[in-house]
């Protein structure tokens, strides 16, 4: 058995190396990792030094340089949240990140505050809710794509083997690619045991988040020059029972064309297209790679047709058209105008509407003997503005409609039942669901997502709307104070920027200019004193009014100005590169 690939490991530790060590019986290899040249060599239980401070851990996420040097990051908690086809899924709780010098007095006090920065930046990422592993089986491809792999595809390592697009320490692991037998994807996993009409069979999601042009919400949007989208999500629904297993895909991302919306302290950011990119090229990138990879499209725009979402919805169906690919169809669908007045009811005409479309793709099907009764030939590739809330809830409704179809075939529900029918797998599904939802949600846009109410019961309610409220004011706040810290934080994970050893000047440094701290100093200063006027009237109600008036004339002047410069007063990325900020 690979070394890392083993689910009980040991870190031992001395001044001068790491050792990590299998716990099987049978394995004597040890990996030892030089502190002080890097380098990893193969090596035996009987040279690890018996003074070894020995710890258990749970994986190894990779490596990664920082101002100080190297940190070797490792899992230190795992928990079981069940298993697919066999092999035990773990979802990683908790981590260390331990640093090769044993001080950092070589540094001098920028480079320790940088580093301190740097560090806090890798441990936002790990503390966000999603990273899974499983150790002797590929998490990063779907049913139907391992059922059709070569034996030269079998006989290579997880890592390997891997769909980069998800695995997201796939830059941690470069240094162990000698040794490329861990593995540690960042998808969203909720795996459910079902019982109807007294039959049990297992229910798993799987939502794989794409690691390229990853970001958050406002930060990144579109596509970059090679084709990728933005949060793009595949989103794998699996039934397992009886030894038959089936499987429906559906995929997520941003609307693929070069256009942004940066945060600018307004509560929705006007989206821009950029009129000096040729957006064809990676608009055909994209689709390229996806029906390569999916086979048929239809494309299903939720935004709105109007306003500022219009010229997007206008752009995006000019370029299907323009493409002139029958692979691809295009569906448009107003959201927000469809069910307004709480008229969610009024998604079944989508679902209607595409109903033929989703028969002619189907989906996965083996039955007990391993024999492929169907296979899926293309997807449904959803998107709103943040691919989230909208693209949610209409994925949902597709996926409910393929499992009826899977559950009949495979026995579990008869001809004339619904599965709406069956209230506690219900009550499961929508949960898992809304569950989801929320996972990618927070990763994107730093809160859960909104309408789950509608995913959790089937209908809108007076408190869902109150819960949308508190999160959309959430984000507000996030979007524009802290999601430039959030979005160095992924990059430098990624590997999209390089911390650079010397001591000159880091990005981190760039000082904001005295508009930053003057105008939000002047405009608390006046609105106060607006408010001391007020409580301490003066002689006459004219010299209170003439003060009230002043002071707060000044108030409103200078918020003006700060709304008006509001790019100037939010959280921007400091480390990300160009092409992203565009």
């Amino acid at each position: 058995q690979p070394l890392l690939l083993s689910p009980h490991l040991k870190l031992r530790v001395v001044p001068e190396k790491f050792y990590i060590e299998a716990c099987d019986d049978g394995v004597d290899a040890v990996l030892a990792i030089d502190r002080v040249s890097n380098e990893m060599t193969l090596t035996g239980k009987k040279d690890v030094p018996p003074s070894a401070n020995t710890r258990p851990i749970c994986g190894i996420m990779g490596t990664v340089r920082l101002v100080a040097g190297m940190y070797l990051i490792v899992i230190t908690k795992k928990r079981n949240v069940g298993s697919l086809l066999g092999h035990a899924v773990w979802k990683a709780v908790d981590f260390d990140v331990i640093s090769y010098k044993k001080t950092v007095l070589h540094l001098t006090e920028n480079q320790t505050q940088d580093n301190k920065t740097f560090l806090s930046m890798i441990n936002n990422v790990l503390t966000t809710d999603g990273f899974y592993f499983c150790t002797d089986y590929d998490l990063t491809h779907t049913l139907q794509r391992l059922a059709d792999v070569s034996h030269d595809f079998q006989e290579m390592s997880l890592l390997e083997r891997a769909d980069q697009r998800f695995v997201w320490n796939g830059s941690l692991l470069r240094e162990f690619l000698a040794q490329p037998e861990v593995l540690d994807p960042d998808p969203v996993i909720v795996m459910k045991p079902c019982r109807v009409n007294g039959k049990i069979f297992e229910w798993i999601l799987i939502s794989r988040r794409s690691c390229f042009r990853a970001g958050v919400r406002y930060y990144v949007r579109g596509i970059d020059s090679e084709g990728h989208a933005a949060n793009f999500v595949e989103t794998e629904q699996i039934v397992l029972y009886n030894g038959g297993r089936a499987s429906f895909v559906q995929t997520r991302g941003s609307m693929p064309f070069f256009w942004s919306q940066r945060p600018n302290l307004k509560y929705k950011p006007k989206p821009l297209i950029s009129k000096n990119t040729n957006h064809m090229d990676g608009f055909q990138r994209h689709f390229d790679s996806q029906v390569l990879i999916y086979g048929k499209q239809t494309i299903l725009n939720l935004i709105n047709q109007k306003g500022s979402e219009k010229p997007l919805e206008q752009a995006f169906a000019k370029m299907v058209t323009g493409m002139e690919n029958g692979m691809i169809k295009y569906v448009a669908f107003d959201f927000h105008k469809e069910c307004s007045g709480m008229r969610w009811d009024r998604l079944n005409i989508l679902v209607d509407n595409v109903a033929e479309t989703q028969d002619e793709y189907s989906y996965f099907m083996v039955d007990t003997a391993g024999k492929v009764l169907s296979q899926q030939k293309g997807t449904f590739r959803s998107n709103c503005m943040d691919c989230l809330d909208r693209t949610n809830v209409i994925q949902s409704m597709l996926a409910r409609r393929s499992i009826q179809s899977q559950l009949q075939r495979m026995g579990v529900l008869h001809v004339a039942q619904r599965i709406e029918e069956q209230a506690d797998f219900e009550k499961i599904y929508k949960n898992a669901w809304a569950d989801n939802a929320n996972a990618c949600a927070k990763q994107y846009a730093g809160t859960g997502a909104l309408k789950t109410d509608f995913t959790r019961t089937g209908k809108r309610t007076q408190m869902g709307l109150v819960m949308d409220g508190v999160n959309s004011a959430i984000r507000y706040y996030k979007n524009n104070f802290s999601d430039g810290f959030r979005q160095d934080s992924i990059d430098l994970f990624l590997g999209n920027y390089a911390v650079d050893e010397t001591d000159g000047p880091t990005p981190l440094r760039i000082q904001k200019d005295w508009k930053f701290l003057t105008l939000p100093i002047i405009m608390v200063v006046a609105f106060s004193m607006c408010i001391i006027c007020l409580l301490m009237a003066g002689d006459t109600w004219t010299e209170t009014l003439a003060y009230v008036l002043f002071w707060g004339a000044a108030a409103a002047v200078t918020a003006a100005v700060i709304v008006f410069n509001g790019r100037d007063f939010v959280d921007a990325p400091k480390l990300v590169q160009k092409e992203k900020m565009d």
